[in-house]
């Protein structure tokens, strides 16, 4: 067995949400499975109110009903919003794996990726309270702010260390993994959660995302399993899935874990822009950072999880700028096709799925990759595929020209 560095980082535990599963077996089988939930979305406030009949609903994939950890009382419970609820969910799963109650609280650190979480709910009360505002309820002070969620989880979890959020956009889920890599490597924490938490839509966001022309158009209305197309010729936008994960982060020591995989390498880029549109040069620094922390060469790499939303400009960029890193000889597939886009989840999710297929030694298959933009490179079709891995990028990017990428090592 190899000696590890003092720097050397590594996943211990996981915890998942999503449409297609909750908990790891479950997100596990229904990767492998090619499993969707895709259909017109139904919990309320999601489509608009007394919409013109000749409008489509919003497509998106939702998650079913949330089994909570015991230790979440019942009062919490009650006050915590969809996103808490979905928090407690994925952060009791990773906390039980990485056999977090042997750490002492104070050893303990959170940083939960994501911004203006609770937007739908937000929206419903703002809603049902109109024109009686003297009696809003007094919580509406603290659930307005992405704090409540790193509240929620460190009084159900007791962890008494460092919690803050980190907004990133699309990109926020994998900001917090490099944060906790960050929290731990400066030795401010022994363990540190990464949370991609769950962005709540309202029919507003999903209304401005229309707009804007980065989410899936009407085309699909009546076939919602062929809406969500990262990397095809018929893409035309992303389509929204409910998801939260939890990676935690901690240095090699403790004897009752056993680790997914050595976190090796990462890396952050800006483009200095404010609008949507991505940057080839962003996300090439991106990967170029990520490899030279790794100290590998872009040959080592054997797989990669895109950042893949299905939008027109994104999905073509990210590919050029995989042929410019010199990743086009790499097998790769996009889990966006199965469980959609999480936006402030979506990093973390994807890269519990990288970690679950290098630990598993399969790909998932890519749904509705009919007509890829790039046949030549290694795609996993419509079956799940044998694989073995020795080092994997996942990537990320946000709106306002946030570009992540992270490596993870087989231990």
């Amino acid at each position: 067995m190899r000696s590890f560095e003092r720097r050397d980082l590594f996943v211990s535990g996981l915890g998942v949400v999503s449409a297609i599963g909750q908990g790891r077996k479950d997100f596990l089988q229904g990767l492998m499975e090619g499993r969707q939930r895709f259909a017109a979305m139904q919990r309320p406030g999601r489509q608009r109110p007394e919409a013109d009949p000749a409008l489509s609903p919003f497509i998106g994939a939702e998650i079913g009903e949330l089994s909570l950890p015991d230790r979440v009382s019942p009062s919490l419970q009650r006050a915590a919003s969809w996103s808490g609820k979905a928090a407690l969910a994925a952060l009791g799963e990773a906390w039980l794996d990485a056999c977090l109650d042997e750490v002492p609280p104070h050893r303990i650190g959170l940083v939960v990726g994501g911004s203006n979480l609770q937007q739908r709910e937000l929206m419903l009360s703002r809603e049902a309270y109109r024109g009686r505002e003297s009696f809003l309820r007094p919580a509406y002070a603290l659930s307005f702010m992405d704090s409540d969620i790193c509240g929620l989880c460190t009084e159900a979890f007791g962890i008494r260390g460092m919690a803050y959020t980190a907004g990133g956009a699309s990109a926020s889920g994998q900001l917090a993994v490099l944060q906790a890599c960050e929290a731990v490597e400066s030795g401010r924490v022994d363990v540190c959660i990464a949370l991609g938490a769950l962005m709540d839509l309202s029919y507003w966001e999903c209304q401005s995302f229309r707009s804007l022309g980065a989410m899936g158009s009407d085309r699909y209305a009546d076939a919602p399993q062929l809406a969500c197309r990262p990397f095809d010729e018929g893409r035309d936008g992303f389509i929204y899935g409910e998801a939260c994960g939890a990676v935690v982060v901690e240095r090699a020591g403790r004897k009752s874990i056993n680790p997914y995989a050595r976190l090796s390498g990462r890396g952050i880029a800006m483009d200095g822009n404010r609008n949507p549109n991505p940057s080839l040069e962003g996300e090439v620094e991106a990967i170029r950072q990520a490899l030279e922390t790794a100290g590998l060469r872009a040959a080592d790499i054997d797989y990669i999880n895109p950042h893949g939303t299905g939008s027109a400009l994104g999905d073509a960029t990210e590919l050029q700028a995989l042929r410019a890193s010199g990743l086009d000889h790499v097998r790769l597939n996009a889990t966006k096709a199965l469980v959609g886009h999480g936006l402030s989840a979506a990093g973390a999710v994807e890269l519990i799925a990288g970690l679950l297929q290098m630990r598993e030694g399969r790909l998932h298959p890519t749904r509705n990759l009919d007509s890829p933009m790039a046949p030549d490179l290694g795609w996993t079709g419509s079956e799940a595929a044998r694989h073995e891995m020795r080092h994997a990028l996942n990537l990320s990017m946000g709106f306002g020209g946030i570009n992540t990428a992270v490596c993870f090592s087989r231990v």
